[in-house]
């Protein structure tokens, strides 16, 4: 059904939540205001004005200083007075709301305003500012029509649909939706009231519990909005100001048209939509879709997230028990979940995002235009696809013409998959591609701004490439290496230029993942830095940046996690198990099946590259397992067979009987002791905080907030935790020494406490996040 609910702790619909903010509603309070012809008020509004075109006001939302529109409590302070201005003159008969700023109506809350409260009460107060502020306008006897162009999103949707028709752009930056889910939260300003009624209960569930963004047209013909604007193109001005100037004199002749009753705010509706209406208005209908929502987000969220279940609870308050109730309902759940661990958490993310998105070494001397790929395998394909999207020219170069054609074919399908999805047009899609050139040789490369290799995971190769692109690139090219866990300075030692050689590490699949880990050599030059973070924002990524050593940082957490897991699949564990284990904690995928994902030839060579380094600290299972595996030909899910057998359209995969015997042969005794499920569990987990906690130790990590974003983004670890170090803060870092001595105890140094976690353990005043 509609309200089918996508995977709240999915890592990709945070792009949602860290692109546009939240979502929030008007709290009046303390007033400044910015001077316009029709203001009374003495004092200069900075945030909202409004000027009058006939009988019609247009009020302007300008946030000063910032991209984007956010309800923060000096704008919803001078939106409140703007507007009851507005109702007291006698000569105006209706309103328009518009933004001034380009690619943002109003993305949504300030959320450091949602901080600042210090309780669950203070939250609530905020909501029913809000709500009390958009029943106004929904209430008001002149008609009010917001003029959408750019993000339309939280907060910023229930403005508009609080007023009584929406005009909106039908251009690609116009997007609506409701992300609160996305940060822990709810939409706080009558949204889930508003909204069901609007466009239906399944739809409205699925907007709310997804975050998902919809795009102008989608949203016209679900009724979001009423009317359609086409962008117009250059002229004098530019054609962003064309479009908003063209946008206000339509939503100027809609809002003439409501005051004098020549436009009508009734919508039409289809037959399948009456349909729909009036089942939904049957009370035992409802129930069957609460209860097949209830069990999707369930199933989906294991129930780590406090927040999809509110809502659900929210809405149905709201159309069993009336309006009264459903605000009450909304505002009060607004404030409890605005403080719990999971919000914070989510919060805490899209912050560090914000952070990962700018660039920490400033702009580079030179842009990077002409990008190079060597490698058209997986990996390859995926960062020139990425590259080509965005406006690079690139390079793909590969040894075979097989490996070519595949990697070519893989860039393809990636751009056709928009073409299908509608957010590209297929004239878009072949002048994206006409800037990608395939070959085999080095023709092109001196005209190169930067060189990725994405070749085989082994030195020798590695070593090979950096010589002979180094003969054909200029001399401000840099070279870059796609490695996940041989040191840059190892690559680098062959290297006439070292300043300019840097890693970057891009995760599976590229267009999917959000993160790319940046690695650093005590020789890598500060504006190399920069043009590689530059080529990673052009690209999309969240970025961190990690200093070099084996495995840097996510490899490195990832590794002794995946030791355990060998170890606890000896100990007579089945890998079905393990997978409920890891999930139940909060990881998007099982711990088996992430060995299988990764493929199991590669972590055997990151086991024993990181096993050289790392000595016993980063032992566990057997090594001899994975070889064995490798052997056998059971590489995981790109073999078809790993701990499970994968067949294409099978979706509920069965175990490979073939690993019972490999299983067997290295079983090893369990200690009952400390091998309840939530010991399995915490065994896997503190062995990577702690490896985290040891990476920010010696300086691996600059800062807590990349730890956390590159372990969920890269990795992930559970959202609603918000990563290792913000666990560890939760948790306690005491708690955290008590369980590595328990484990070490029994299994010796793999669960020694870093000197880091064993000082944040002895004073409960030190937080990893202040």
């Amino acid at each position: 059904m509609a309200a089918a609910v996508r995977a709240i702790g999915s890592l990709g619909r945070f792009a949602a939540a860290a692109k546009y903010g939240p979502a929030r509603r008007p709290p009046p309070a303390g007033y400044t205001c910015r001077n316009i012809s029709a203001s009374t008020a003495l004092q200069t509004r900075t945030h909202v004005s409004y000027d009058i075109k006939g009988d019609v006001a247009v009020v302007r939302f300008n946030t000063p200083n910032s991209k984007v529109n956010t309800l923060s409590r000096q704008l919803n302070a001078e939106f409140t007075d703007v507007m009851n201005e507005i109702w007291a003159n006698e000569a105006i008969k209706s309103a328009v709301l518009i933004s001034s700023k380009p690619g943002s109506f109003i993305a949504g809350a300030d959320i450091d305003m949602i901080e600042a409260c210090k309780t669950s009460q203070e939250v609530t107060q905020l909501s029913q500012e809000g709500q009390k502020m958009l029943e106004k306008i929904e209430q008001s006897p002149k008609p009010v029509v917001a003029a959408i162009s750019g993000s339309c999103l939280g907060g910023g949707l229930e403005v508009a649909i609080a007023c009584h028709y929406r005009i909106a752009t039908k251009d690609k930056k116009t997007i609506l939706g409701t992300p609160e889910v996305l940060l822990g939260l709810l939409p706080g300003a009558g949204g889930t009231q508003r909204l069901p009624k609007m466009v239906g209960l399944p739809a409205a569930f699925d907007m709310m519990l997804t975050g998902r963004n919809i795009r102008a047209d989608r949203a016209k013909k679900m009724g979001l909005v009423d009317q359609l604007v086409d962008p117009l193109g250059p002229g004098v001005k530019t054609p962003e100001a064309r479009t908003i100037e063209y946008l206000e004199e339509v939503a100027i002749d809609f809002a003439r048209g409501l005051a004098n009753r020549t436009v009508s705010t009734k919508r039409s509706k289809g037959l399948i939509q009456k349909i729909t209406d009036y089942a939904m208005a049957l009370p035992f209908v409802r129930q069957q879709v609460y209860k097949t929502v209830e069990s999707k987000v369930q199933k989906q969220t294991k129930g780590l997230y406090p927040a999809p279940l509110k809502i659900i609870e929210v809405v149905k308050t709201g159309l069993d028990q009336g309006r009264d109730a459903g605000y009450l309902t909304e505002s009060q759940s607004f404030g409890q979940l605005a403080v719990t661990r999971e919000s914070k958490a989510l919060i805490g993310l899209y912050h560090g995002q914000v952070r990962c998105k700018k660039n920490k070494f400033g702009a580079p001397q030179r842009e990077v235009k002409t990008l190079a790929v060597l490698g058209a395998g997986l990996m390859g394909a995926g960062i020139a696809q990425v590259s080509v999207d965005k406006g690079l020219k690139t390079i793909l170069k590969d040894t075979a013409q097989k490996g070519l054609d595949r990697g070519q074919q893989q860039v393809f399908k990636g751009l056709n998959g928009k073409v299908k999805k509608k957010s590209l047009t297929s004239f878009e899609r072949d002048s994206i591609l006409s800037n990608l050139t395939g070959q085999l040789d080095y023709r092109g490369f001196e005209k190169a701004d930067m060189v990725i290799e994405a070749v085989f995971e082994d030195i020798n190769i590695k070593h090979k490439v950096l010589k002979e692109v180094e003969a054909v690139i200029p001399a401000h090219c840099i070279f870059a290496s796609n490695t996940s866990a041989l040191p840059i300075s190892q690559i680098a030692a062959v290297s006439k230029r070292p300043e300019k050689v840097i890693g970057m590490h891009y995760f599976s699949p590229v267009d999917k993942m959000q993160l790319l880990e940046i690695i650093t050599t005590d020789k890598t030059s500060q504006d190399t830095a920069a043009s590689a973070v530059a080529v990673g924002l052009k690209q999309g990524k969240v970025v961190i940046v990690v200093k070099d050593g084996p495995g840097f940082y996510t490899t490195r957490c990832l590794g002794p996690m995946l030791a355990e897991v060998v170890r606890v699949l000896q100990e007579g564990t089945d890998p079905k198990k393990v997978d409920a284990i890891s999930t139940a904690f909060g990881f998007p995928v099982g711990a088996a099946t992430l060995i299988d994902e990764v493929g199991v030839d590669v972590a055997t060579h990151v086991a024993e590259d990181l096993g050289k380094a790392f000595g016993e600290r980063f032992g566990g299972g057997s090594i001899d397992l994975f070889k064995l595996m490798v052997e056998k030909g059971f590489l995981g899910r790109k073999a078809g067979k790993g701990f499970y057998i994968y067949q294409e359209g099978v979706k509920n995969r069965s175990l490979n009987s073939g690993m019972d015997e490999i299983l067997a042969r290295f079983k090893v005794a369990a200690k009952p002791e400390v091998c309840t499920d939530e010991d399995i569990q915490m065994r896997l987990v503190t062995r990577f905080v702690n490896e985290a906690a040891m990476c920010l130790q010696e300086g691996i990590l600059s800062t807590p907030v990349e730890g956390d974003i590159g372990a969920v983004f890269g990795l992930g670890f559970p959202p609603c935790l918000g990563g290792p170090f913000r666990y560890a803060d939760s948790y306690g870092a005491k708690q955290l020494v008590d369980k590595l001595r328990k484990y070490e105890a029994v299994y010796g140094s793999q669960f020694t406490p870093c000197q880091l976690l064993l000082d944040y353990a002895s004073n409960p005043s030190k937080k990893f996040h202040q």
